[in-house]
């Protein structure tokens, strides 16, 4: 047996336990399973792409996948993490802490969204539980389409 005291949550840590602390921290941000279907899905497309990049130099957030030439960003969002209108569940634990977090994310997302869009790009966005393949094609389609429009404009 062990003499070490209890794990305690560090003053205003967001864990409530230890094991609670280390499940968080288990939790990918990027490589997920939709988000590398989809990479997989678009790959057998013929588009090639960037992955957790910055689609601007001075913002500090990544999309799942960029699209450099074309322009195109594209987020994967998981239901809990970005609170997903169909599955989003309030945490019963700590549930002020997690809801101002989610809260705080879909506000990063939306500011995220203009940035990008004044900056001439096309944002997609979708839910990790829409389908791969309609996500997949979706991507290829605005892709291809933003593709053809920058080579068919006049120099």
């Amino acid at each position: 047996m062990s003499d070490d005291p209890p794990w305690e949550a560090p003053e205003g840590s967001w864990a409530s336990s230890a094991a609670r602390r280390r499940n968080m921290q288990a939790i990918r941000s990027r490589d997920t399973q939709p988000e590398k279907l989809i990479r997989r899905l678009v790959h057998a497309q013929g588009l090639r792409y960037r992955v957790a990049a910055r689609p601007l130099p001075d913002l500090r957030r990544t999309a799942d996948l960029v699209f450099r030439p074309a322009k195109v960003a594209v987020f994967i969002d998981g239901c809990y993490w970005h609170g997903c209108p169909e599955h989003y569940v309030p945490p019963k634990t700590n549930s002020g802490y997690w809801s101002d977090k989610v809260i705080r994310n879909v506000e990063r997302d939306r500011d995220t969204d203009q940035r990008l869009e004044a900056a001439g790009w096309l944002v997609l966005r979708f839910w990790e539980h829409e389908p791969s393949d309609a996500c997949a094609d979706k991507i290829a389609k605005m892709v291809t389409l933003r593709r053809l429009r920058s080579e068919t404009r006049p120099s």
